[in-house]
Formats: structure tokens, sequence, C-alpha cells
């Protein structure tokens, strides 16, 4: 806005400022003309008020009521045009001025009022100018900030400093929050918990709160229906339609940025899906292919399948966190962070098969409370019992296993995940004879050599190298190297007892033409 401090540089020797006093950097909304003995009516506070003088031609008393009317109206300036009625102006006029704290300005005789009118909007307009150009200028310079890799930081700090206060983005999915400054950081949980409630209250615009007696602003970052986070907002100061735009701003690009973000977990999940399934049925080598030439991560040498029980309605991503708050068997690892990054998931005849990377997997025992049921209710997730999901929930998870041992998993962990209790987290028993059934087809799979009849061989010969060899009709050497392919194909160790015993019987079985499964 203007100051009468602006109008007087502005108009120099047009517009003067009251005997001994001086011209105040307080805004002026606007300039109005009126010779009425009331003009408070048309008015709306604020204003510059011009008049000829006329109200004060009559006595003191009355200067004084009528500058107190306008003083009842927050009006911010009188303006005395002098000349028709008074040549200089009346020391009770100053005196009533002074009274009511409005500002006296002095329009000298033949300068017409439409004068100081002009220059109030040639002013507003340079200043409406200049907020424009910033703003745009700041929009811009937030645009190309959510190109960066690290969008949401950049973002944020710029909004902050636009502002001159702070600004946080709080993601709904309980994920790292973005503040600046840093000192802001201890705002965090009081923000956190309003953006709970706020969510659960179902509110699709923004809301005003305080927090330590400061007025801080939140809006919910949307994505068609779907929340993706709050942008909270404390500028210490009232926020000017400029303000808002730069804001609004911020909430779209962030917006677009969740908006990408969906369409790129969207495809993730969908590549994720394909080879997932490649892995359940034992194509192991196409699920490395596909993995490869689709840009996914390198899939991990060993990994534990977990299984999640799920109802008509059940939304996947949420079920699959919702099972990390389950009651588990003892000894069983916390898996959230697994889960979190799990990219290679299939839902399969009401199962949600999960494969995590054994080595991703924490060791602290899983359903302890390491405090984000409170963050976790922003995607209304506070356990097995929450009615956004099935109150049937229940899951399983599998011992570690090579990629090539996944199917062999399955059907062990199937039965496991159906029959479970609800609301647990079970550890699966698959049977020796399943896994050595696995072990079976690999050795026959392998194609470089005759891996099936060396390890025939070696077991018959109970271990012996030199009666295996005699037996094969190869080098010692020669069957050490084979039996090291095939300890590793299968991941056992072929001296242990209980693995020798259960695999001689699969491939007796095997030999005999019986269904090694």
């Amino acid at each position: 806005m203007i100051s009468m401090l602006q109008l007087g540089a502005e108009l120099g020797p047009e517009l003067l400022p009251g005997l001994d006093t001086e011209f105040s950097a307080k805004p002026v909304t606007g300039v109005h003309v009126s010779e009425l003995e009331d003009p408070t009516p048309y008015l709306e506070g604020g204003e510059l008020l011009l008049t000829t003088g006329m109200p004060f031609t009559k006595s003191a008393s009355l200067s004084a009521a009528y500058m107190a009317r306008l003083g009842a109206r927050d009006v911010r300036a009188v303006g005395l045009g002098l000349g028709p009625w008074l040549k200089q102006v009346p020391e009770h006029v100053l005196q009533a001025s002074k009274t009511v704290g409005i500002e006296l300005a002095i329009v000298p005789d033949g300068v017409p009022f439409q004068n100081i009118t002009r220059a109030y909007w040639r002013l507003s307009s340079r200043t409406d100018t200049t907020i424009l150009m910033d703003s745009l200028g700041t929009q811009t310079a937030l645009a190309r900030a959510a190109m960066r890799p690290d969008a949401a930081s950049a973002v944020v700090r710029g909004l902050a400093q636009a502002l001159g206060g702070w600004a946080a983005y709080l993601p709904a999915d309980a994920g790292s929050e973005t503040v600046w400054p840093a000192s802001a950081g201890s705002l965090i949980s009081q923000l956190r918990a309003e953006s709970i409630r706020f969510n659960k209250a179902g509110v699709p615009s923004a809301a005003t709160f305080e927090i330590q007696g400061q007025p801080v602003v939140l809006y919910p970052i949307l994505v068609d229906t779907r929340i993706h986070g709050f942008l909270c907002i404390g500028s210490g100061r009232t926020l000017t339609k400029a303000d808002r735009q730069i804001i609004m701003t911020v909430s779209t690009l962030l917006a677009l940025r969740a908006r990408q973000r969906e369409v790129v977990v969207g495809t993730t999940n969908a590549l994720g899906t394909a080879t997932t399934k490649l892995l359940l049925h034992g194509q192991t080598t196409a699920a490395h292919m596909v993995a490869a030439e689709v840009g996914l991560a390198e899939l991990p040498y060993r990994v534990r399948l977990l299984g999640v029980r799920l109802s008509p309605g059940d939304d996947p991503g949420l079920t699959a966190r919702a099972a990390t708050r389950l009651i588990a068997d003892p000894g069983l690892p916390e898996l959230s962070s697994a889960v979190d990054q799990c990219t290679l998931r299939h839902v399969q005849d009401e199962i949600l098969y999960l494969v995590l990377p054994a080595a991703g997997i924490g060791s602290k025992t899983a359903g302890g409370d390491d405090g984000s049921l409170e963050q976790n209710a922003l995607l209304g997730i506070t356990g097995a019992a929450d009615p956004e999901v099935s109150g049937s929930l229940a899951a399983a998870l599998g011992d570690p296993v090579g990629l090539e041992g996944i199917p062999g998993n399955v059907a062990a962990l199937r039965r496991a995940t159906l029959q479970a209790a609800a609301g647990h987290l079970v550890a699966v028993n698959v049977s020796e004879d399943s896994r050595a059934a696995v072990w079976v087809r690999l050795l026959a799979g392998y194609p470089r050599t005759d891996l099936l009849g060396t390890v025939r061989a070696y077991l018959r010969a109970r271990g012996t190298w030199e009666d295996a060899a005699r037996a094969l009709g190869i080098h010692r050497n020669s069957l050490r190297h084979r039996i090291s392919v095939a300890s590793n194909l299968m991941d056992v160790d072929l001296d242990d007892p209980d693995v020798a015993a259960h695999l001689w019987l699969a491939l007796r079985r095997e030999e005999s033409g019986a269904d090694p499964r």
C-alpha cells in the first residue's frame, strides 16, 4: 500500500505535512473527497480524506466532533485544501487532528485534488507492478527449484525466504520432513499432531492454528482426492495477496512432484509385479533379465518371502505396512524398512507376496512399538485392528533362501498365511522334503554338466572323493569343482547329514519317477 510519506515525496510542494509534523510511513488504503459534515458512511477506514475545510469553519467544537467521527472510522489522514474557505490551518483543527491521531496534510491553494488522487494511483500502479515482478521472479525461481533432485528441500527453503519466516513440508506417508530454517525443526512434533487431526477431520482446504502463540497456516497437498502431504507456514505477519499466490505456486509444485512420484511408483510396481511372478514360478533367469532390462534394482542373492492375507477391498500397499505391526512369533525380525522399500510384490489368490532381501531385514523383534503409530495414523493405519484394513489381517515370513528356492517355499508360505491367527505374523516351517525337491530341480536344470548324477554319486559314496570320482570316471579335482558348483547352486552344505539325508531321498524319488514335490 501507499503511505503518506510516499505521497508527500511524490507530490513535493503540492502536498505538505501539518505544522511541526512529518508524514508517516503508515499505509493509506485510498483517496476520498467529501465536504459532508459526516462522510463516515461512505468510508471504509484507512483513507486519505480531502476536504476544502467547510466542516472546520463553524466552531472548534464542531471541528473536534468532526475529527472524532473520522478517528472512530479509522481514517488515516485528512488533506485540507486551502483557498475557498480557509486561507490557513486553524489552530483548533491542528489540535483536533492530534487528539484523535489523524495525520493532517495541507494542499496549497490552487492545487487540484485530482493531482493527489492521480499521484496515489500512479504510486499504487508502480507498487503493484513491482510486487507482480517480484512475485513472478520468486515463482520462476521456485519452479526451477522444483526440478532439482532435492526438490522438496529447495522449494521449502525458497518459500520460507520469500515470506521471511519458516516453512515445513510433512509427507503424509510418515516419510522424512523438510523444514527451513533448521531452528523450526523443534515444531515438527506439534505440526505432525495438527496434521493428523486435520487429516482425520477430512477438511479439504487450508487451516489456521497457533503454535507457541504464533499463527501457522497448513495447506494440504492434494492429488485428485488423496492427501500426499502438508505444507506448513509461519510468517509472523499478515500474509499479502502476493504471499498467498506464492504459497499456491509452491502447493501446486509439490502436488506435481507428488503426481510424478505416483506415476513412477505405479510403473515401478507394475514392473516389480511382473518380475515377482517370474520368481514365484521359478523363472529366475527371466526375472534377472526383466529387472535389468527395465531398470529395476539388481535382484538380491538371498531373500525371504512375506505372505500377507488379504480380504476384499484391502489396499495391498496399506495392508503390507499394517502387516509390519502385527504380533510376531518370537525371533522374527523387524520388517518395516524392508517392506517400505520393497518393489517385488504380487497379489495371487488373495495372498500378497513380497520378496524381501534377506540382508535388508533388521534384527529388532517385530511388533514392538517404535513410535511410528502416530505417524501411521496419517495413512489410517494404527495396527491390526484398524478398520481401514481387514480385521482378519495376518502374515507369514519364510526362511532365507536363494532366488532359485522361492518356488519351493510358496506352497508352505501360502498354507501358513491362510492358517495364521488374525493379528499375527508367523514363521513358516518349510518341510525339508519340499526344500529337497527344489534342490533336485535345480540340479536337473543345470545346463553345463550333469550335476544331478554327480551329486547322486557323491552321496552314494557317502562323501568319499576317490570312490565318487571313480564311479563317475572323472578326476577328483573335477569332482570337487562340480560339488562346489552344486553346493552354491542349492545354497547348502552337502556334508550336512540332514541335507544329505533329505536330498538322497528326493533323488531316489526322482529316480523312481515319483513327483519330487
